[in-house]
């Protein structure tokens, strides 16, 4: 028994180290070398052996979630002050830093290091005999917030370092940053949700770390980069190159192009090569950091009261100009945000020619006042990304202020906004932008579960002009298909069968098929409990949706919204003509005071189940089942939970439900107490 426990230990520790060395692969080096799928299955493997163990190692990924929500942060303080450094604009400045070291230290030349300065927040990493016990941000310098939980969910920090050369106490310093790319992602969904934007990837990252809740966190994408330490203890490092050298070692991510520097020449030649690279760069620097390289130098040159001797930043100018706004156009996106654009007088900015600027919303506008013909300063934020500072003048055509649109520019259809919320979407079904993504969703497994028609067939219907509406789908031929890459007579055949099956549907999975804003599965059930057909839905008030028990405001006006719009049910009528036919098992079944609706034999209600690892079917046909039988499914297990449905490698929840006394069965046995799933389900 002694040697199985063992042979566990040993197993988890070698998942551990893979898994850490394929995060650093994927999120530091940018060159992964195992799938996605592999690493998810290896990782659920390691929280199985966890779980069934209750040994964790303390450089586990499975460390970096779960821990619970901060009242507040507590202060730390820096053994070591964190300074901060000079800031130097120009090469004249950055050679008379040079002359100042070299007359300190009296020599010739001295070596200097370059490092991108990137644009985040600064941090210090705490190591005791290689394990991670503290984050600290800089704060004034003397003290900062811990930050501990919070940065142990970045994948790329280091939970623990080991081997032979591992110091019994190590401070490591750096910045924590958010790429362009997952800033954009960021902002677009906090668009999406009526939510304010982010000015820039900074704040982003800044707000991600100061959070009370470290899953908020770790939503949010941020990595870091470590270039300094503070105290160090029973290791001798010499230089920064030595120190670069050390963490790259560890595994610890470090700066993109770090460049050591015989001479200030080359360290001005650096500056200049990163000036024309930052477009380019897949995150955002304001500079570059150029240190003397030799640690024993700097013990010489010391520090001044609030910046070190032995370093500068050089700061890159702000990439700005003055332009003039020639128009103010709605753009919609692919998940239906109308947003505003301006249409510039071309202007180069930073050596890219800018013509067009969003202005996020429509109440940018007006805080602003923009108006066509206004004279404005543009600058590329991060130096990627056009925006508008500020309005110097207005024009003479800028007497007008801009319209908020009632329509989608593209479709006709309306144009809402969401509680009175800064997004203006356009709720048509048949939106050219949006319809893609629509259309994927109208054939996904739990809509209309149109076997054989996923992204990329749906890319493909959508690119050569097969599918120009909701209604072409239904509308689709074997001759049509056989047409397309990829496409036999087969494949073919199967397809315009599986659209043929899914032309009868019940009115819960039409619904959700539809992709109402805010009406998921859950929503979706709910309406088809109430409303016995689709015609019921035209032109239902929000006020009518909101009587149901569980129906909340928002998913109430969104529905009552996209059943108003003529272009909507214009669709739905003509895909009936086209052999659409829907049931609805589900009416009537819901107990509701306020509809008269009594539900009656259903033999889980007041039920609650969780369920975890893999089922040989969907999970959510499963969950759709116990709903419709009056249960409730739950994402985490408590001691309100009635029942754990536990398939294959089930993980940490399975532990936690033997903890609490929760009873718990395998598929096999749900199957025989509930019997099986409806093919609607």
């Amino acid at each position: 028994m002694e040697k199985r426990v063992d042979d566990t230990k040993a197993q988890i520790d070698r998942l551990v180290e893979q898994l850490n060395r394929c995060n650093y692969e994927y999120h530091v080096l940018d060159a992964p070398e195992i799938s996605d799928e592999e690493y998810d299955s290896m990782f659920r493997l390691l929280l199985e052996l966890e779980g069934g163990s209750g040994y964790t190692p303390p450089n586990s990924p499975s460390l970096r979630v779960g821990a619970p929500p901060l009242d507040k942060f507590d202060k730390a303080v820096h053994s070591i002050p964190m300074l901060s450094l000079d800031d130097i604009f120009t090469f004249d400045e950055v050679l008379a830093f040079d002359q100042r070291v070299r007359d300190i230290i009296e020599t010739a030349d001295v070596a200097y290091t370059a490092e991108p300065k990137y644009d985040g927040l600064a941090v210090e990493l705490t190591y005791e005999n290689g394990r991670l016990i503290r984050a600290a941000t800089r704060g004034n310098g003397t003290t900062g917030e811990d930050v501990t939980q919070n940065v142990m969910t970045i994948k790329t920090v280091p939970l623990s370092i080991s081997g032979d050369d591992v110091p019994e106490l190590i401070e490591i310093r750096g910045e924590i940053y958010m790429t362009k790319a997952d800033f954009d992602a960021l902002n677009e969904g906090r668009m999406e949700g009526g939510k304010p934007l982010f000015a820039n990837p900074r704040n982003a990252a800044a707000g991600a770390v100061r959070q009370l809740d470290p899953s908020v966190t770790a939503e949010r994408k941020l990595r870091i980069t470590c270039y300094g330490t503070g105290i160090i203890k029973g290791l001798t490092l010499s230089s920064q190159t030595e120190l670069i050298s050390w963490l790259k070692k560890h595994l610890f991510p470090t700066p993109y192009r770090f460049q050591p520097a015989k001479d200030i020449h080359e360290a001005i030649e650096y500056i200049r090569e990163m000036d024309a690279a930052r477009a380019t760069l897949p995150f955002n620097i304001d500079g570059v950091v150029v240190k003397v390289d030799d640690f024993a130098l700097r013990q010489r040159l010391g520090d001044k009261t609030r910046s070190p001797r032995w370093a500068a930043a050089f700061k890159y100018q702000a990439h700005q100009a003055q332009t003039r706004i020639l128009n103010i156009v709605p753009s919609i996106g692919r998940t239906g945000v109308i947003t505003p654009v301006a249409i510039l007088e071309p202007v180069s900015v930073g050596g890219v020619t800018v013509s067009r600027s969003t202005l996020h919303n429509w109440d940018e506008i007006r805080r602003m006042d923009v108006r066509t013909g206004d004279t404005v300063i543009v600058e590329r934020a991060g130096d990627v990304i056009p925006h508008i500072v500020c309005v110097l003048s207005h024009g003479a055509s800028s007497d007008i202020e801009v319209a908020e649109p009632v329509v989608c520019p593209e479709c006709g259809s309306k144009a809402v906004r969401e509680d009175g919320g800064a997004v203006l979407r356009c709720v048509g079904l048949n939106c050219p932008p949006q319809l893609q993504g629509r259309i994927i969703h109208f054939a996904s497994r739990p809509a209309l579960n149109i076997d054989g028609l996923g992204e990329k067939i749906a890319v493909a219907l959508f690119e050569s002009g097969l599918v120009k509406d909701f209604t072409d789908i239904f509308r689709l031929t074997q001759e049509d298909l056989e047409k397309l890459p990829r496409f036999a007579e087969k494949s073919a055949v199967n397809l315009i069968q599986a659209i043929e099956k899914s032309k009868t549907t019940t009115l819960a999975r039409f619904i959700f098929a539809l992709g109402v804003r805010h009406s998921g599965e859950f929503a979706s059930r709910l309406i088809a409990q109430h409303y016995e057909t689709i015609e019921a839905l035209y032109g239902v008030k929000a006020d009518a949706l909101s009587l149901i028990k569980q129906m909340g405001d928002k998913t109430s006006s969104a529905v009552s919204e996209f059943f108003s719009d003529a272009g909507n049910i214009e669709t739905i009528e003509t895909l009936k003509t086209l052999g659409l036919t829907i049931t609805n098992p589900d009416f009537g079944t819901a107990e509701n005071k306020d509809t008269g609706t009594k539900d009656s034999g259903r033999r889980l209600a007041k039920l609650t189940f969780v369920i975890t690892g893999t089922l040989p079917v969907s999970r959510k046909d499963v969950e759709g089942q116990i709903r419709r039988a009056g249960g409730t499914v739950s994402a985490s297990v408590s001691k309100q939970t009635t029942c754990l449905i536990a398939g294959e490698s089930p993980g940490s929840k399975l532990d936690k439900a033997r903890a609490l006394g929760v009873r718990t069965v395998s598929y096999e046995q749900y199957m025989v107490m509930f019997g099986p799933l409806s093919e609607q389900s």
